[in-house]
């Protein structure tokens, strides 16, 4: 959808009316919106939210019918209905409800002929009482949301910084070629001025030869950078895309913000370093990761210990005849109409449940050790980003100086070409040089600008 990409960009009064200006900001505001990067990872919280609605699945209460019947050769051996209702809860204790009605003269002597009703509970009394794995998943699943995030803002930083960093390659491709555009003009003009020149007998004929062969010059590196201009342009439509999921092509006609050349880099606002690396290591979407798993092996542990206790479980149950239990609990609960049971096992060696938590224990000094890596690298990566940016900003504080002198001579040397005390193979030569510097000069406040992003990303601010 064409105008949906159009909302974005804004038109400036002084240019014609067909050019509309892109800006940083606005580019990647339709990266955030509408990239498929961005909506996969978006997918990807959804996915651990509905991992943890799993996994509380497992607390739900479950209703069972179970019915059961048999006859043969004329006699009926049993009939059996029972339904039941189990409710597990977060301490580990399952309440269990239900009713029986076995008929039949075959029924396990075991088994309550006719109607009855219980109602009882199971209490795991070591393995399993303070944790279990049904608690683990619960609560790994809630920490497995805020990983989800991480990672997502993770994916955002890093896509933004290659998109940044395409719209710096595409407003200096810019720049460059209207540079270049310029001093094609400006060489039609002396090409012209020249040939006057030469007719009116004040220039030899070869200076015509010269000054047509510095525009053919200029006009070949003004093809050059019109190709790296389209290329660039492709790259930065490589993240643009529509709110229907199609990729967007920006078009020729739209071009990229220009104020950047004006703005003054020798006073712009850097960041503080040591702000930075503070802000990277609290806040930097890896580290945060890598942090949330260690919460994750660490629950991962508490569970693996619970193998190393003894199982022993308990269970009580009411009993009553009929469909009802008030006379039942008027009864002390050793004495009449109950079932309770005791089930103990132990390991004798308990090798799988060691070596389990064994290496659960090296999984957290594992990721230790990745965290510790991870600061590390963060911070040196932030310092680097920082550097770059006051290696850039005096850069293009010395280029901007000898841009001004570059032009000076060049202005010189051209007056005193129409006075007739220079050549045109010095105006040519000046006017390389400053064709160069211009460029550089370009390219460098580009690389400013960009290093700004950059050392965003380094601290993973970037979104």
């Amino acid at each position: 959808m064409r105008h949906l990409i159009f909302a974005f960009l804004s038109i400036c009064s002084c240019a014609k009316a067909q050019d509309k200006y892109l800006m940083l900001d606005a580019t990647l505001d339709i990266i955030r919106k509408y990239h498929p990067v961005v909506k996969q990872a978006s997918l990807g919280v959804e996915q651990a939210k509905a991992a943890l609605t799993s996994s509380r699945g497992m607390f739900d209460p479950a209703l069972y019918y179970e019915a059961d019947r048999k006859t043969f050769d004329g006699s009926s051996y049993f009939n059996f209905t029972n339904p039941s209702l189990k409710i597990p809860t977060w301490y580990g204790i399952d309440i269990k409800a239900g009713l029986e009605n076995n008929l039949g003269s075959r029924v396990d002597p075991s088994m309550t002929i006719g109607k009855s009703t219980y109602l009882g509970v199971s209490i795991p009394v070591l393995k399993g009482l303070l944790f279990d794995k049904r608690r683990a998943a619960v609560q790994q699943g809630k920490i497995f949301i805020r990983m989800s995030i991480q990672e997502q803002r993770q994916t955002i930083n890093d896509l933004l910084q290659d998109a940044g960093e395409a719209y710096w390659k595409w407003t200096v491709s810019h720049q460059v070629n209207q540079v270049l555009v310029r001093a094609i003009q400006v060489n039609e003009n002396r090409v012209d001025f020249v040939r006057k020149a030469w007719q009116s007998g004040d220039r030899a004929a070869l200076d015509t030869i010269e000054a047509f062969a510095q525009l053919q010059s200029i006009q070949v590196m003004e093809r050059q950078s019109w190709l790296d201009l389209q290329k660039a342009r492709l790259m930065l439509s490589n993240f643009m895309w529509t709110d229907d999921a199609k990729p967007y092509e920006l078009a020729e006609e739209v071009l990229p913000d220009t104020s950047w050349m004006v703005v003054p880099v020798n006073t712009y606002p850097v960041p503080l370093l040591d702000e930075a690396l503070l802000i990277a290591m609290e806040e930097h979407p890896k580290l945060r990761t890598t942090s949330l798993k260690s919460d994750v092996l660490e629950i991962d542990r508490r569970s693996k210990f619970q193998n190393l206790l003894p199982k022993l479980d308990m269970s009580y149950n009411f009993l009553n005849k009929g469909y009802g239990l008030s006379k039942t609990f008027a009864s002390p609960l050793f004495e009449n109409n109950f079932k309770y049971g005791v089930q103990f096992g132990l390991p004798l060696f308990q090798r799988e449940a060691r070596g389990e938590y064994r290496m659960a224990k090296i999984k957290i000094q594992d990721n230790q050790l990745t965290f510790d890596q991870a600061r590390l690298e963060i911070g040196n990566k932030v310092r680097a980003a920082f550097n770059e940016v006051i290696a850039m900003q005096q850069q293009v504080n010395f280029m901007q100086q000898n841009l001004k002198n570059q032009q000076t001579l060049l202005r010189a040397e051209e007056i005193k070409l129409k006075l007739g005390e220079s050549s045109l193979f010095l105006v040519n030569s000046r006017e390389n040089k400053l064709l160069e510097t211009e460029q550089k000069y370009a390219e460098l406040r580009s690389k400013f600008f960009n290093s700004l992003i950059s050392m965003q990303a380094a601290a993973g601010t970037l979104r």
